[in-house]
C-alpha cells in the first residue's frame, strides 16, 4: 500500500476521548510543527489506571489527567521515551499520586558524539527523567484488568518503547509510528538502522491498531508500517542517487530531495539525510573521510 498520512484529528483539549472500553485519550495543548495538535496522553483501565505519556511540564494538563481519572486510582505512570513533550509530565503527575514511573530508561543519544560535534537536539531531551522501574523488551506491566507488554522500538530515540495492550490487539506506538507524519530520526539522538529494525519488529507482531503519541489512530497498522518501510527505503535510494550524481554533501542532497518541502524544514530534513548516510556508511555502501556529519563529503563505495 502507498504511504498515505491521515491528518484528520480533533484534539478536544481537556476532554478524555473514549477509544475503547479500556482506553481514553487526552491531548495536551502543546501544538507545534513537530507535535501536530499536541502530545497524546492515554488512560488505560476501567478501575485502577495506567497513564501513558503524561506529556510536557504543564500543570494544567496534569490537572486534566487527574480530572479524567474521575477519582480512580492511578497505579502506574508509563513513559514511551524521554523527549520533553512526553516525559516531564510524569514527574508532575507523580507529585499528585502514589504511583511509580515505569518504562523508558534515562535519556541518551543513539551513539557517542564525535569530536567537536554538538547535539542539535539537546533542548528536546528530558535529561531529568528517572524511572522507578525500567522495562525491557517483552516485560509485562500488569494492572487492574489490563496488561501492557513493552516492545523495544529504538530509532526515534535510543530508549523508545511501544506498549501492546493485551486482549485488544492494539499498541501504543509513541513517536515510532504515527498516522499524521513520518517520525523524525535525527542523529545523534536517533538511528536509522535502529529505526528500520524496529519497523521489522512491529511487522512481526499482530496488532492491527496503533495509538500514537501525536495525532489520530493508525488503522490497518501492518500495511501502514510496511508503507513506512518502503518510504524509508525509497529515501535511501534517493540519497544514493544524489551521491552518484555528484551531490556529495548533505545540503546539496537536501536541496534536490526536499525541493518540494518548505525550506524552513530543511534543517530537520538534513538530519534525516544524515541518519540515512550514517547507516549507508556503516554498511559500506558510502564512503567519507572521518565520521559522517552534516558537513562531510560523501561518495559511493
Amino acid at each position: 500500500m502507498p504511504l498515505i498520512h491521515d491528518r484528520t484529528f480533533e484534539p478536544r483539549y481537556g476532554e478524555a476521548v473514549r477509544l475503547s472500553p479500556l482506553v481514553a485519550r487526552l491531548t495536551a495543548p502543546n501544538a507545534s510543527p513537530f507535535t501536530f495538535y499536541g502530545t497524546n496522553t492515554y488512560l488505560i483501565g476501567e478501575g485502577d489506571l495506567a497513564v501513558i505519556d503524561p506529556g510536557p511540564a504543564d500543570e494544567a494538563h496534569v490537572r486534566a489527567i487527574l480530572a479524567a481519572a474521575e477519582g480512580r486510582r492511578i497505579s502506574h505512570i508509563v513513559v514511551t521515551h524521554t523527549h520533553r513533550d512526553h516525559s516531564p509530565g510524569a514527574r508532575l503527575l507523580k507529585a499528585h499520586v502514589d504511583a511509580p514511573i515505569v518504562g523508558a530508561d534515562a535519556h541518551r543519544p543513539a551513539r557517542p558524539l564525535n569530536i567537536g560535534e554538538i547535539n542539535p537536539l539537546d533542548a528536546g531531551g528530558d535529561c531529568e527523567h528517572v524511572a522507578d522501574r525500567v522495562l525491557s523488551h517483552g516485560e509485562a506491566l500488569e494492572g487492574d484488568g489490563w496488561t501492557l507488554e513493552a516492545v523495544e522500538t529504538p530509532g526515534h530515540t535510543a530508549n523508545h518503547l511501544a506498549f501492546a495492550l493485551g486482549g485488544e490487539g492494539t499498541l501504543f506506538s509513541g513517536d515510532h509510528v504515527m498516522a499524521w507524519s513520518t517520525s523524525i530520526v535525527a542523529p545523534p539522538d536517533g538511528s536509522m538502522a535502529d529505526y528500520m529494525a524496529s519497523l521489522e519488529t512491529l511487522m512481526a507482531r499482530a496488532e492491527a491498531r496503533y495509538y500514537p503519541g501525536h495525532g489520530g489512530t493508525v488503522e490497518e497498522a501492518q500495511g501502514y508500517v510496511a508503507a513506512l518501510k518502503a518510504h524509508r527505503l525509497a529515501r535511501e535510494a534517493a540519497v544514493l542517487e544524489r551521491i552518484k550524481a555528484g551531490d556529495g554533501t548533505i545540503p546539496a542532497m537536501v536541496r534536490i530531495i526536499y525541493r518540494d518541502v518548505d525550506p524552513v524544514l530543511h534543517g530537520p530534513a538534513a538530519l534525516s539525510v544524515l541518519a540515512h548516510v550514517e547507516d549507508l556508511v556503516a554498511r559500506g555502501a558510502v564512503l567519507c573521510e572521518g565520521p559522517p556529519s552534516l558537513t562531510a563529503h560523501y561518495e559511493l563505495a
